[in-house]
């Protein structure tokens, strides 16, 4: 086979750009294929009345080991280091300082029964109290940290995310997805609005088809969601059944960001946030005013994030400004107006937000980045086996593959 270039990598996401960028360093020529019109996955900076609205990622998670950090600060990005408000409900309204403590302790105790007496099942729902007050509680932050209820959460997943994290939430004011999107290599060959529809087995590397012609590769690597996979979204070979399989029990979550727009006189002040409604798994998490912007950035997820994707986003900003009433007065519905909203769920080359492992099932993540036949090679966040459902956790996988397959291509050549 002549092939067109080396390593073809498909998808221009964190971990592809991540890949593109190791590459880049190397003697290998690459080209970059991506389904949608724009790169970065599900890391986008959309500017909207003036301001960078993070519709995906955005927050720099383990920041003082996330090499996001880094790489934004060499270009000269500013990284804002102050500590988020989550955990503080502002004046505590709708949710009272008892209760607050109450909530903490419900969650503190479910944690410590997932570390020292995790059940059989490797549920997470399985080591929730037997009709606690606070369940509803809990599976409402499962929704916000994995996008799905505790039912279906993988205690061992859980755990080694929350073991691996430090705790240390950063951001970065222009926006996480700018970070990421600009940190593309120059002259990159670079193929937008390219969806993959086959990758073959052929000899000597493989071969990609797209509505515009094939591209022949000596080796690729996949860095598309584990819907896209699981679902079909590039017909591979049966060989690859096995990864499939693997994407299928690494599910995505379903959350969602909208923006409300702040306008006039209000009682939002800056930093601060609320959580909805307690003691409703499907309540929102509303972060006010970040940076002093005049925005407040809705988080849905799990139930809520699936309420938005169903009916559609004017549904989730009344669902969001309806909460947003209950807790500061009817008054402040003149002072909200809808800015823009995330769709992940609807999109047809994502398919949701980011991954987490079903009951029994923590070990597909390394099932999913093994390597097949030296020629292929997997990346992405769901890869990642404590890092996942991060952008930091993306890169070092798409840092990860590209390594694997400039040592596999020095091998085939000596």
């Amino acid at each position: 086979m002549s092939a067109d270039v080396d390593v073809a990598i498909v998808g221009a996401g964190a971990a592809g750009i991540a890949a593109a960028r190791r590459l880049a360093a190397s003697r290998l020529s690459s080209v970059v294929v991506e389904a949608t019109a724009r790169v970065g996955g599900r890391a986008w900076t959309c500017d909207v009345a003036g301001l960078a609205l993070d519709l995906g990622c955005g927050w720099l998670h383990s920041a003082d080991r996330n090499p996001w950090t880094r790489i934004a600060e060499a270009a000269g990005f500013t990284v804002d280091r102050h500590a988020p408000a989550w955990g503080k409900q502002y004046h505590d309204l709708g949710f009272s300082q008892a209760d607050q403590a109450a909530a903490r302790r419900a969650y503190g105790a479910w944690a410590e029964r997932l570390a020292t007496a995790a059940p059989a099942s490797d549920c997470a729902a399985d080591a929730l109290e037997p009709d606690g007050e606070w369940n509803a509680y809990l599976q409402a932050m499962s929704g916000f940290i994995s996008g799905a209820g505790l039912e279906h959460i993988s205690v061992a997943d859980y755990r080694a995310y929350d073991t691996a994290s430090t705790g240390c939430n950063w951001r970065a004011p222009a926006g996480y997805g700018r970070v990421i999107t600009t940190s593309l290599p120059h002259r990159l060959d670079l193929r937008l609005s390219t969806p993959v529809n086959s990758i073959e087995l052929v000899r000597g590397g493989v071969e990609l088809t797209t509505p515009i012609g094939a591209i022949r590769a000596r080796a690729a690597i996949l860095t598309v969601s584990t819907a896209a996979l699981a679902q079909g979204g590039i017909k591979l070979p049966p060989a690859l059944d096995g990864w499939r399989d693997a994407a299928a029990r690494l599910p995505l979550g379903r959350n969602e960001k909208l923006f409300l727009e702040i306008v006039g006189e209000s009682p939002f002040a800056s930093e601060t946030r609320v959580i909805g409604d307690p003691r409703d798994r499907r309540t929102g998490a509303y972060y006010v005013r970040p940076f002093g912007w005049p925005v407040i950035e809705c988080f849905m997820g799990g139930d809520s994030a699936r309420m938005v994707e169903e009916k559609g986003p004017a549904a989730g900003f009344g669902y969001a400004t309806d909460q947003l009433a209950a807790l500061f007065g009817s008054s402040v519905r003149r002072n909200l107006y809808p800015l823009v909203a995330s769709s992940w769920g609807r999109m047809t080359h994502v398919g949701g937000a980011y991954s987490y492992a079903l009951p029994g099932h923590a070990a597909a993540r390394k099932d999913l980045a093994l390597p097949f036949d030296q020629r292929l090679f997997f990346a992405g966040e769901a890869t990642h086996t404590c890092d996942f459902s991060t952008a930091h956790g993306a890169y070092e996988s798409g840092f990860r593959a590209a390594d694997e397959a400039i040592e596999a291509l020095a091998c085939r050549r000596a």
